[in-house]
C-alpha cells in the first residue's frame, strides 16, 4: 500500500524495541513500513512530532467509565464511545467498555450499545468486557450481592450470541463449571477468572478448560497462602494466564506487583488495566455505582464503607506507576499497556508498530504525560 504520510521526529517503540532516526508511514488507517528517515522518498509529506517517543496505542481490556461517563447507567452507543473517547486524551486507543453485575435485560442493553458503536465506526470501542454477574458472593467487592448468580444455560447462549468479535466476560470458578468455560471459549469468548474465593485446584481446572486471564489480580480473589495458593497463586504458577493489574498504588501496592512481576509463569503476562469509574479525566468526586454512592478521597474511589468502587486511574499514569514504582523498563511496561492486551485479546493487528498494524499511535513526552494519539491514522480529539 502506498503510503500517505509519515510521522517521524520522535524515537518509535516497535512492541520490541526503541528505535531512532526512523520514521513511521500510514495509509488508509494502517501502518504501511517503518523506515530510516533519511531513507524517505522525495516529495512524501512528513509530521515532525517534535520529540518524545511514538508507540502503539494503549489497549484497555477493562475500564467501567471516564470523563463522567459510567457505562452501567448509559448502556448506549453514545456511552461507550463517551468512555472511549474520554481514555483516548490519555493514550488509550482501543478498550473494552465495561459492564458490571446487572439485570440481564440491562447486560442486553449493554451488547447491543457496543454492537452498535463498531457499527457506527465510533473510534476505539473493540468489544465488551462482561464482569459478572456470576461470581462469588464472598468476593463480591463493588458488586451487588443481590444480583450475583451461577451461570445458567440462557446466559450461556447469551454470551454465545453477542453478534461482536471480542468478548471478555469475567466469572468465579466456582460459580462457572469447567464445561461452560470450554463452551464459551470454543464459541470464541475470552473468559477471565474475577471476584473468585475458588482453591487453586479449581482455578487451574478452569484454565485447563479453556480461561485464559484473571481479573485485577490481587483484587477480590483468594489470595496466595503458603498452604493455600488460591487464585492469585494460580495466576502466577498457570503459564497459559494473563492477568490484568491496576497500577495505582491503591488497589494493590507495589512491593506485592513487582513480586508477581517476578514470579509471573510465561508465555501469560501481567498487563496494565485502568478499572476507570467516571472521575477518570473529569472533574467532580461523587458519582452512583447500583444505587450507591461513590466518592474519590487521595486517588481512591470507595462506597461509605470503605470498599474501593473502581479506580481513579488512566493508562498512561498505570504506565508511570509501572515505570516509576514497579522496576520495569520503559520497553516492558509499554508492552504492558499494549502488546501484552493485544495478545491476551487475541486483537489481531494490534499492539505493535510494523507493516500491516493498525495505525493506532499515541505519542508521549519524556515524562510519559500523552500527547496526541492517532486512530485508523486519524488523530483523534
Amino acid at each position: 500500500m502506498a503510503a500517505s504520510i509519515a510521522l517521524a521526529g520522535a524515537r518509535v517503540f516497535t512492541g520490541a524495541e526503541i528505535l531512532d532516526d526512523q520514521a513511521v508511514l500510514v495509509a488508509d488507517g494502517r501502518i504501511a513500513e517503518l523506515r530510516p528517515r533519511a531513507a524517505l522518498p522525495d516529495g512524501m509529506p512528513v509530521e515532525d512530532l517534535g520529540g518524545g517517543i511514538l508507540a502503539p496505542g494503549f489497549l484497555d481490556a477493562q475500564v467501567n467509565g471516564g470523563g463522567g461517563v459510567l457505562f452501567n447507567e448509559t448502556p448506549t452507543a453514545d456511552g461507550a464511545a463517551g468512555v472511549a473517547a474520554a481514555h483516548r486524551r490519555f493514550g488509550t486507543t482501543g478498550c473494552l467498555p465495561t459492564f458490571i453485575t446487572d439485570r440481564p435485560e440491562r447486560q442486553a442493553l449493554a451488547v447491543a450499545a457496543v454492537r452498535d458503536a463498531i457499527a457506527q465506526g465510533r473510534p476505539g470501542v473493540l468489544g465488551i468486557h462482561i464482569e459478572g454477574p456470576h461470581l462469588s458472593v464472598a468476593r463480591k467487592g463493588a458488586h451487588d450481592p443481590g444480583l450475583i448468580r451461577p451461570m445458567a444455560e440462557a446466559d450461556l447462549v447469551a454470551l454465545l450470541s453477542t453478534g461482536l468479535d471480542t468478548v471478555l466476560v469475567t466469572v468465579a470458578a466456582e460459580t462457572v463449571t469447567p464445561e461452560q468455560i470450554r463452551r464459551l471459549t470454543a464459541g470464541g469468548v475470552v473468559v477471565s477468572i474475577g471476584h473468585s474465593d475458588a482453591p487453586y485446584a479449581a482455578v487451574m481446572a478452569a484454565a485447563e478448560a479453556g480461561a485464559r486471564c484473571v481479573t485485577h489480580l490481587f483484587n477480590a480473589m483468594s489470595q496466595l497462602g503458603h498452604r493455600a495458593p488460591g487464585v492469585v497463586g494460580a495466576a502466577l504458577d498457570h503459564g497459559g494466564l494473563w492477568a490484568g493489574i491496576i497500577a495505582d498504588g491503591v488497589h494493590v501496592d507495589a512491593v506485592a506487583l513487582r513480586v508477581a512481576l517476578r514470579a509471573k509463569r510465561g508465555p501469560g503476562r501481567l498487563l496494565l488495566v485502568s478499572d476507570a469509574m467516571p472521575p477518570a479525566g473529569a472533574p467532580g468526586d461523587t458519582f452512583t455505582l447500583s444505587g450507591r454512592r461513590v466518592t474519590r478521597r487521595g486517588g481512591a474511589l470507595t462506597f461509605d464503607d470503605g470498599t474501593l468502587a473502581g479506580a481513579d486511574l488512566t493508562m498512561d499514569a498505570a504506565l508511570r506507576f509501572a515505570v516509576g514504582m514497579l522496576d520495569q523498563p520503559l520497553e516492558e511496561a509499554l508492552r504492558m499497556a499494549s502488546l501484552y492486551p493485544a495478545e491476551m485479546l487475541r486483537l489481531a493487528g494490534r499492539g505493535r508498530i510494523a507493516a500491516g498494524q493498525a495505525a493506532d499511535l499515541v505519542l508521549l513526552g519524556d515524562d510519559l504525560a500523552c500527547r496526541r494519539t492517532w486512530i485508523g491514522g486519524a488523530e483523534a480529539p
